[in-house]
């Protein structure tokens, strides 16, 4: 595979070369038109008193003007797309020097009470959600942070299948993201979805045939007029009726109007966007199910979408008085679109949320692909049906620097429990979110930072992390017993046949070591009773002394060396039960003590 940071060099170095051709089409574009106005003034004042010739140099000249703005604007979304696909590659070339604080933290998902998510920093400034999400859409980002949490151990060999097959498709993922940064969306994906679906016809059946009829009347009434077989007034009388139709329907085609106008911006990119999906050639079953689910009846959802776009966009034009005028008069425009509007929803509007939802989730999932494409040295996780539930090699917290990080091996069976003891800033914390996060990982399809990993598949739920709260009158020892018993709730055996993966730091943190050292042992055998698997972090040797009764449960420690004076850690997963505590020799050495 080629490496992801040269990949990223390259693109950038080819759009930029691109984007200083795209600024001399556009400048010899805007000179081109200036040219064309002038000439059309100056002939205008040349050969004036020759009506015949000035009304051709009018017309063409204005055709062709017309022509040059269309191809200047067609020049400046290019070179739109451009400057997107030069941030999104000079993006990752930052990203992968480890700089991702410029990435959104999705802090708008942090959520205390949920299984993992909060005690593993999954969401928020430095965590994992800020180093993966390249989503674009607001609802792409919400559905990257579902699949985060969902807690899901379904389909995981098809969900590798997916996130393998984007991670081989940089340029389409980019061109996708691309597209979708273009257009700016002021108003929630859910809002128009629930608009569609609730949306009441207001219009009569009438509305249907009364514009053609009406405006067929105006044509004969003018070639009538043309011929002088009828007067001005008849042309006057029929431009107030006119008026008048389209005033009786005002509030109505008003209420349409405001609701249509919030979802316009929205459909001209999803079109765009379902043209990226429908034209793409994808081999995964997940991606090919997605794909055909954006066909209805042979016509592509991207087609429908625009079709909606143009009539919004028509709809759109009352907003031009003389057109507004004249248009409603002589072919009641605003009836007629309004109509087309109601009728679209009629006929789409139970496809509208799936068609959202695809899209959303293309963009997800090219965040997860993205991942694997920037670490090709991580490995898939293998699904095994053995008696253990992980084994890896060399396995690492991803978010940390390659250089600097030191991997472990782990092994652990079903229905066992390591005790894991150790020194202060030994490394006990950060080794429990590495497993955490790598459980997560592989539950979602993603390649976990290891050279080889296996794994049974299992849900993960963790109590590393609790706080008191003032808002709900809640001490810390309180808040850690309400997360003990969520996790005793959760892998009940009378009430849920889930299996879970558990993560505990400390247990009992707010209460004196006496009562500690009872009520943990106390809840380490009931763990064990439940047939649970896990780890536990502790400071009290004591605890580990239940492994001479619990065959289940094994010891393990990270160890902290002092050597003249100093303080050394080798951050290295050992069997045993750690001696060496620091706590006391950190208190000197600060000179707190």
């Amino acid at each position: 595979m080629n490496n992801p940071l040269d990949f990223y060099l390259n693109r950038k170095g080819v759009f930029e070369k691109e984007l200083i051709q795209i600024k001399k089409h556009l400048v010899l574009s805007s000179v081109l038109r200036l040219f064309v106005f002038f000439s059309v003034v100056f002939s205008t004042y040349f050969f004036f008193g020759n009506t015949k010739l000035i009304v051709s140099i009018l017309f063409f000249g204005s055709v062709f003007f017309l022509f040059l703005v269309t191809k200047h604007s067609v020049l400046q979304q290019k070179r739109d797309k451009i400057v997107a696909l030069i941030q999104i590659n000079t993006t990752e070339i930052i990203v992968l020097k480890g700089d991702f604080t410029s990435l959104n933290t999705g802090k708008e998902f942090k959520n205390a009470q949920h299984a993992y998510s909060y005690d593993i920093d999954l969401f928020g400034v430095g965590s994992f959600f800020q180093y993966i999400n390249r989503t674009v859409i607001r609802s792409g980002k919400e559905a990257l942070a579902a699949i985060l949490t969902a807690n899901k151990i379904d389909s995981i060999e098809k969900k590798q299948q997916v996130i393998k097959e984007l991670a081989s498709k940089p340029k389409w993922r980019q061109n996708f993201s691309a597209t979708a940064s273009l257009v700016q969306i002021e108003t929630k994906t859910s809002s128009i979805v629930n608009w569609v679906q609730n949306h009441q016809k207001s219009l009569p059946q009438i509305a249907s045939v009364l514009p053609t009829f009406f405006f067929s009347v105006s044509i004969v009434l003018f070639v009538l007029k043309y011929l002088d077989f009828i007067g001005f007034n008849y042309i006057i009388t029929w431009f107030f009726i006119g008026l008048g139709i389209t005033s009786f329907y005002l509030k109505k085609i008003t209420n349409i109007y405001q609701k249509a106008n919030h979802a316009k911006s929205t459909f001209r990119q999803y079109y765009q966007l379902l043209i990226q999906i429908e034209n793409e050639i994808f081999t995964s079953d997940i991606l090919l199910k997605k794909q055909q689910e954006i066909q209805l009846e042979g016509k592509k959802a991207s087609a429908i979408c625009n079709d909606f776009f143009k009539i919004l966009d028509a709809l759109d034009q009352r907003n031009n008085i003389l057109f507004a005028m004249l248009g409603n008069a002589f072919a009641l425009w605003d009836i007629r679109q309004s109509y087309k509007v109601e009728r679209w929803i009629e006929t789409y509007q139970n496809q509208v949320k799936k068609w959202f939802a695809i899209i959303a989730f293309f963009d997800a999932q090219n965040s997860l692909g993205n991942y694997a494409f920037n670490h090709p040295k991580h490995s898939f996780p293998k699904l095994e049906e053995n008696d253990f539930t992980i084994k890896a090699k060399e396995l690492g917290h991803p978010l940390l620097h390659e250089k600097k990080r030191v991997n472990n091996d782990l092994s652990i069976h079903n229905q066992a429990f390591f005790i894991v003891t150790g020194a202060n800033m030994a490394g006990k914390s950060t080794f429990l979110r590495t497993v955490s996060l790598s459980i997560v990982m592989a539950n979602i399809g993603l390649p976990v930072c290891a050279e080889k990993f296996s794994y049974s598949p299992i849900r993960l739920i963790t109590s590393m992390r609790t706080a008191d709260s003032l808002v709900e009158d809640s001490s810390y020892f309180f808040s850690e017993l309400k997360r003990l018993k969520f996790i005793v709730d959760a892998i009940n055996p009378i009430t849920s046949q889930k299996k879970y993966f558990i993560v505990l730091d400390e247990i009992l943190k707010g209460t004196n070591s006496k009562d500690k050292a009872i009520g943990s042992r106390k809840f380490v055998e009931k763990l064990v009773a439940s047939n649970s698997t896990g780890i536990i972090a502790t400071h009290d040797l004591s605890l580990c002394e239940i492994t001479k009764e619990l065959p289940q449960v094994t010891n393990y420690y990270f160890d902290a060396e002092i050597n003249n004076n100093e303080l050394y850690f080798d951050y290295t997963f050992k069997n045993g039960v750690c001696q060496n505590m620091n706590a006391s020799f950190l208190l000197k050495k600060m000179k707190i003590i």
